[in-house]
């Protein structure tokens, strides 16, 4: 059996078309076709079959997958295991970062795997968390850090490890926060806001938040940057919403105060691995050390009053 066929065959199926993983394979819709023909021919069955303006398993290609799924899961532990093994050089840590997670907290999640006993070589990606996702999938990523767990309708095999959950808040440059800060929520009626770009998990939350308070803010940005919406709000152009953990940081770096808070619309974040049992150094502290905040947060409360 031809492996390389193999692989583009689990590819298509895995991405849910030629189209697809063309692209993640980085070859043209023909050349994969052609392929994928090939080993069809060299199987003697057909393990696809049109459906609408796509494709679909047969029954022999579902059985297919499953044993190629399986093979290639295996490989990638073998190909995560070898790398494990000490080289004389600092070893690779691969993250992906999902475009809605502020950027210094993920330098705070990613911060205790720096003073691990092993020396780390971090190679960080930025981008959608679908296409993150992807490369998790292939073994081209160690971790992804995202603000929600692995969304259910995504053929991917993985795992989510909660890093952190905290309130929101709303910041504006001082002009501006000073006309809102009195009747909040209700003083961001009418006022320019700008929102995070639907790949963030805050978005709907805020929305809904906002339908529940009858509050209809003017959206004037949409952005799947975190950084740039805090840019645009720092020019004035409207009010943005952050998560209370980076609160400090915004108000120092941005020059914007806090308009308000609300623990009605949280945002947790998230570790995914293709490991349940985690054994990977880097990825094991960063665990560990949000599992340690979490402690240390809850001390500084104090008991709960009923």
């Amino acid at each position: 059996m031809n492996f390389k066929h193999l692989h583009y065959f689990w590819a298509v199926a895995k991405w849910g078309g030629v189209a697809r993983a063309s692209e993640r394979l980085h070859l043209t819709p023909q050349t994969l076709s052609t392929q994928l023909r090939q080993f069809e021919e060299r199987c003697g069955v057909k393990l696809f079959r049109p459906a609408g303006k796509g494709i679909e398993l047969t029954e022999a290609g579902r059985m297919a997958f499953s044993y190629a799924d399986e093979m290639f899961s295996v490989a990638g532990e073998l190909s995560d295991a070898l790398r494990s093994l000490p080289a004389g050089r600092a070893r690779n840590f691969r993250v992906g970062v999902s475009d809605a997670v502020p950027k210094s907290l993920a330098y705070r999640m990613l911060a205790p795997a720096l003073a691990g006993a092993e020396t780390m070589r971090f190679v960080c990606r930025e981008g959608k968390l679908e296409s993150l996702l992807a490369d998790l999938a292939l073994h081209r990523l160690d971790i992804v850090l995202a603000d929600r767990p692995l969304p259910s309708g995504i053929n991917v095999r993985g795992y989510n490890h909660r890093l952190g959950e905290n309130g929101t808040g709303f910041f504006a440059i001082p002009s501006l926060a000073a006309q809102l800060d009195k009747d909040f929520p209700h003083s961001l009626h009418g006022q320019p806001l700008l929102l995070p770009g639907d790949d963030s998990a805050l978005r709907q939350r805020l929305l809904a938040w906002f339908e529940r308070q009858r509050i209809v803010p003017r959206v004037v940005g949409e952005f799947d940057d975190s950084g740039l919406m805090k840019a645009f709000g720092r020019a004035g152009v409207g009010v943005f919403p952050v998560t209370l953990a980076v609160r400090d940081e915004v108000m120092a770096n941005y020059g914007v105060e806090l308009v308000g808070t609300t623990d009605a619309v949280r945002e947790s974040y998230f570790a995914i691995s293709v490991e349940r049992r985690v054994t990977h150094p880097a990825v094991l502290a960063i665990i560990e050390g949000a599992a340690l905040r979490r402690e240390a947060e809850a001390a500084s409360r104090g008991p709960e009053v009923a």
